[in-house]
């Protein structure tokens, strides 16, 4: 169903087929459109023993998993389908129907079940004292009847659906006589007693000049207007009487409609939410000036066809819905936060994926990582600047003092926050990554309680928006805290705002606690759109993530609540979805993820819906502790949950991904650094390392060997890629790096400039679209100090944080440290001599790093207090390489003196070290750069050198495989794990580019530079460096030596680097691959 018309129209036919006596046809579509349980046919079935039908029609309206109502509904029923089979000792039947009905339930009642099962041994299941009363089937069928109407009725998936609406006799023929009523007016020549032959087409009564005139099917008469709104019925041999002829009414006197505006037939204003171009209002002289200020949604008696389906889409089809549908949602629990007070509204930093911001019943705003269960900061409300407030606030506060917060909200980049409170006010605060958090504004916005807050860019200006109980909407600039707009209309305290953007025009609904919804654009043109939430409900409003569904979830005064998509273009509901069984004791909180599921607080619980399945999903009750109405957020990837529980706790629910990644980030680890083999078990997050270990096998050297094809890509008709254009003049690419969340690539040029560039927001990093290179306003680049230094003896380096927000970054002089946000540089740190050579963040503190320097030492260095908190010595030359390890609380570091060396990184002091195996024909002193990173189970490690790759187990590092360049191949250049570790991504001074297989370090792929370079330069350019994307496997980009930047993936066809064979080195292959997680939990190599 599209809409409320559709649901409508379901009925009408209905109501058809009953009147034609088409039983078998009206069954069905009852039960493919779940829309009216029609108890007596369903009673019919039973008392027949027709069981297979019966649980196909109840199938259109529930399933055995849906609730225990439904589920006791399923026992019933297979339960007397198997004392029937046991009743005519059809033992054979019987066991059949206990394995395939009856198992399912051995889940929920194991004890019962075998109960059931121990009938089978009886020579009559009465001998049961339970089934002492058993008479016949005809009598127990009955006796079942009643029970299951009592379950059916009680079944909240059931609700109006076990009566048809009051619906006048032959509706649907009234409907089209109406149509035909209409058509009729509209010919030119009209006969008093036309002739209805078809419905096929549309009627025109023929001249009778012109020979077998016929009106095309497809004719739509998109500007007529109906001169007859009455009708006569017409039955199967009637003849048509049509009504007298009235005078057509002007379109233009209804409404003026500009031209861009996509409409109906014939329309009683701007069709639902569809809002019309800006640049389509009061244009000219045919305008008028109100036309759109009060514009209502077009009503039913305004249509003249109904709405038809979602291309491609049937929402009315009945799914099976699998537990795998689940899986893919937060319902297992990890942490719980002690807030301390009711929590109130909750948003998740949009890039860094554990970051929390709550508000509380009392003011206070809390920012957690939630991995650690780590309350970062805590601040209690305060009046930034009394004196500047207005009378009206100040005699509010000392009147009553106590102040909550209404909503708490992240900007869309995560650089700043907004928080709206009870009283007048709005704060913004800047964020600067971890606890470093800064007054920004305060705006004394409304006269009584700010209901919410949003953010938009409208002109590419970053704005914020309010509600409040002032019964206005107000757009306010952020850097400079100046009203822009303010939208009044509504009659009641407005209680939630949703601006969106559509097709480059922004616009903003709001809903008011009396169940009105308007939209408004950024102008002083009033409401173009006025519409009653379901139930006059108080209601809020949110798009899905990909912006193309909207969906609103509202409780009413009388506490009934309601979850609908709506049809934008028609300004109607698209389907509601069921689950609400009793009345909701507060106003209901719901949220949506991952463009699939919806969720909604209520009933001390988590419903949860298919976005496409007007059916419950699911209940979590998140290990019960939940009030009556919690609230709850998803975090923006939809791995995390948050939900506000009981005694001023916060539940945190995650999918395995989400539990990987909080496992990323947790403080601790109860591994030991030497015993690789042992689980690990930390606040609730659970993992076998022996299961995680990569399967490394060595080379056989039996017959049974088989070597993959190695695909060979020449031209660029046979990869994707994307080539990153840049304004600004750099010479090599030395460094490269995707950002965590994987929307922009960082690369450091050998002149010590830093080039971004982002991917349009929301979006991630792909070849089909170019990415624009990021520049700020001020034209300060983000560039290295390069005093005293000499490039050609120290390369350079950098390291991006967790949050994406700060990039730390070397060429040979000091350390900087910049804002990604503003390009500005917070600070520089550590003086040359020594000079550093490689960069990493602590994988559980931003403000720890361990910088590499040239003089063989390691400095870990704390950016908070500016100080060297450990200085490791074991190197005999210049650091090269460094990756930390949070599951085995470990730095691995490389040098130049081919040297591996672990550190214990709770005492930072040396565990094992090792040399790189020489490769047959090389020696020592060939060797130089050498890099390192870890694999995604934190326990194997790639090193590379010019001369191979190899991988190592960290805690011994022993050399478990190794892939040597051959005497006369050229020199790797760099090289990195793709994020699930599956392959190998290296570059090699020739220009070209391998993709191995990281179970054997087998090639899988080679790219050569004819693929992706001109061929007049193919010879002269170099990929210098390598960086995988932290999300998708196939993924990855190239920093040239002539400063470009090329992205790859694979063919969309194949979807993947090379054909790898079942069997690789005459040893099987694991097929299974891990998921890609967040670069939170693979580090990307940093440099």
């Amino acid at each position: 169903m599209t809409s409320s018309l559709s649901r409508d129209l379901i009925f009408l036919i209905l109501q058809f087929l009953d009147e034609e006596k088409l039983k078998d046809s009206l069954h069905k579509l009852e039960q493919e459109s779940g829309l009216f349980f029609n108890w007596k046919y369903f009673e019919e079935l039973v008392l027949a023993g027709n069981w297979d039908e019966v649980e196909r029609y109840l199938a259109g309206f529930t399933r055995v998993d849906d609730n225990r109502y439904s589920m006791k509904i399923f026992f019933e029923i297979r339960k007397q389908k198997y004392l029937e089979a046991l009743d005519k000792l059809d033992r054979a039947k019987a066991v059949d129907i206990l394995v395939k009905d009856l198992k399912v339930f051995a889940s929920f009642n194991e004890d019962l079940f075998k109960e059931i099962t121990q009938l089978l041994t009886l020579d009559n299941f009465r001998e049961n004292d339970q089934l002492s009363g058993y008479r016949d089937t005809k009598t127990a069928r009955a006796i079942m009847l009643v029970e299951l109407k009592k379950l059916i009725e009680a079944n909240p998936l059931f609700r109006e659906k076990l009566q048809l609406p009051s619906i006048k006799t032959s509706r649907l023929r009234m409907l089209i006589n109406q149509s035909l009523n209409w058509q009729h007016s509209l010919c030119s020549n009209p006969r008093p007693n036309p002739d209805i032959r078809t419905l096929f087409l549309d009627h025109n009564c023929r001249n009778p000049n012109e020979s077998f005139a016929q009106l095309n099917a497809s004719s739509q008469m998109m500007s007529s207007v109906p001169k007859a709104d009455g009708f006569l019925p017409i039955g199967a041999n009637v003849p048509f009487q049509p009504s007298p002829s009235v005078q057509a009414t002007p379109l233009s006197t209804w409404i003026s409609i500009p031209p861009t505006v996509n409409h109906p037939a014939v329309s009683g204003g701007v069709s639902g939410f569809a809002l019309p171009h800006p640049a389509a209002i009061s244009k000219g002289p045919s305008d008028s000036d109100d036309a759109f200020k009060k514009t209502r949604f077009s009503g039913v008696s305004d249509r003249i066809m109904l709405p038809g389906s979602n291309p491609g889409h049937n929402p009315g089809q009945s799914q099976n819905i699998t537990s795998n549908q689940v899986d893919d949602f937060p319902k297992t629990f990890a942490r719980t936060l002690e807030q301390g007070s009711l929590p109130t509204s909750m948003d998740f930093h949009p890039v860094h994926q554990t970051l929390l911001l709550v508000g509380t019943n009392v003011g206070d705003v809390s920012l957690w990582e939630v991995s650690a269960k780590e309350k970062l900061v805590s601040r209690n409300f305060q009046v930034w600047d009394i004196g500047a407030s207005s009378m009206a606030l100040k005699a509010t506060l000392i009147k009553d003092p106590s102040v909550s917060v209404k909503r708490i909200l992240w900007s869309p980049d995560g650089s700043s926050f907004g928080v709206a409170y009870s009283k007048h006010m709005i704060q913004l605060h800047a964020y600067y990554g971890g606890s470093d958090i800064r007054q920004h504004l305060e705006i004394d916005a409304h006269v009584g309680s700010v209901n919410d807050i949003a953010f938009s860019t409208p002109a590419k200006q970053l704005c914020v928006i309010t509600c409040g109980d002032d019964k206005t909407v107000k757009v306010w600039d952020v850097a400079t805290g100046k009203r822009l707009f303010t939208f009044e209309g509504h009659d009641a305290p407005v209680h939630s705002i949703c601006p969106h953007s559509k097709e480059n025009f922004h616009f903003i609904f709001s809903t008011s606690v009396d169940g009105k919804i308007k939209a408004w654009l950024y102008d002083h043109m009033g409401s173009r759109v006025d519409y009653d939430a379901p139930g006059r409900s108080c209601t809020t409003m949110l798009y899905s993530a990909d912006g193309t569904r909207l969906f609103s979830c509202g409780t009413s005064k009388e506490g009934e609540s309601h979850v609908v998509e709506w049809n934008e273009n028609e300004g109607a509901v698209k389907r509601t979805y069921q689950g609400f069984i009793k009345r909701s004791l507060g106003v209901v909180q719901f949220d949506t993820t991952k463009n699939r599921f919806l969720a909604a607080g209520d009933d001390y619980a988590i419903k949860v819906w298919d976005m496409d399945n007007v059916k419950l999903l699911t209940i979590i009750d998140a290990d019960g502790g939940l009030p009556a109405t919690p609230r709850i957020r998803f975090n923006k990837e939809g791995t995390l949950l948050a939900v506000s529980a009981n005694d001023n706790r916060i539940k945190i629910l995650a999918t395995i991904d989400g539990l990987r990644l909080m496992c990323a980030y947790e403080s601790q680890s109860l591994i030991g650094s030497r015993v690789a083999s042992e689980a690990v078990t930390k606040n609730g997050c659970t993992r076998n390392l022996e299961d995680m270990k990569l399967r490394l096998l060595p080379a056989a050297d039996d017959n049974t060997t088989k070597t993959p094809k190695v695909m060979e890509i020449n031209e660029a008709s046979h990869v994707r890629l994307l080539r990153l254009s840049a304004m600004v003049k750099t010479d090599k690419i030395l460094r490269l790096i995707y950002t965590n969340s994987g929307t922009a690539i960082l690369a450091l040029a050998s002149n010590a400039i830093h080039l971004l560039w982002k991917w349009p927001r929301g979006g991630k990093a792909t070849t089909k679209l170019a990415p624009q290179l990021v520049q700020p306003t001020s034209g300060m680049l983000m560039t290295n100090d390069l005093t005293n230094a000499k490039p050609e003896d120290s390369p350079p380096c950098f390291a991006l944080s967790k949050n994406d927000s700060y990039v730390m970054s070397s060429s040979g002089g000091k350390i900087s440290l910049f804002n990604m946000m503003t390009f500005k540089t917070m600070t520089t740190f550590m003086t040359p001599p020594p000079v550093s050579t490689y960069l990493a963040f602590h994988p559980q503190d931003n403000n720890i790093i361990a910088v590499g320097m040239d003089d063989s030492t390691i400095h870990i260095y704390n950016v908070r207090v500016d100080e060297v908190k450990s200085e490791l010595k074991g190197h005999t030359k210049r650091v090269t390489g460094l990756a930390f390890s949070n599951v085995l609380n470990t730095l691995v570091s490389t040098g130049a003196d081919a040297q591996i060396i672990s550190w214990n990184t709770e005492r930072w002091e040396s565990q094992k070290n090792t040399f790189l195996q020489i490769p047959a024909g090389k020696t020592l002193a060939t060797m130089s750069n050498m890099q390192v990173q870890f694999h995604q189970d934190q326990i194997h490690i790639l090193v590379v050198h010019e001369t191979q790759l190899a991988i190592y187990e960290a805690t011994k590092l022993e050399c478990e495989k190794q892939w040597a360049v051959g005497e006369s191949s050229l020199s790797i250049c760099h090289a990195v794990f793709s994020c699930d570790s599956q392959l190998v991504y290296a570059s090699f001074l020739d220009g070209g580019i391998r993709v191995f297989g990281a179970s054997n370090l087998q090639v899988r792929c080679q790219i050569n530079p004819a693929a992706y370079l001109p061929n007049d330069i193919s010879n002269a350019v170099q990929p210098l460096v390598v960086a995988a994307h932290p999300q998708e496997p196939n993924q990855f980009a190239i920093g040239l030596t002539d400063g470009g930047v090329v992205v790859f993936e694979p063919l969309e066809l194949e979807n993947k680097w090379g054909i790898s064979s079942p069997i690789e080195n005459g040893l099987p292959i694991s097929s299974q691959t891990t998921p890609p997680v967040s670069a939170a939990c693979l580090d990307q190599p940093q440099g």
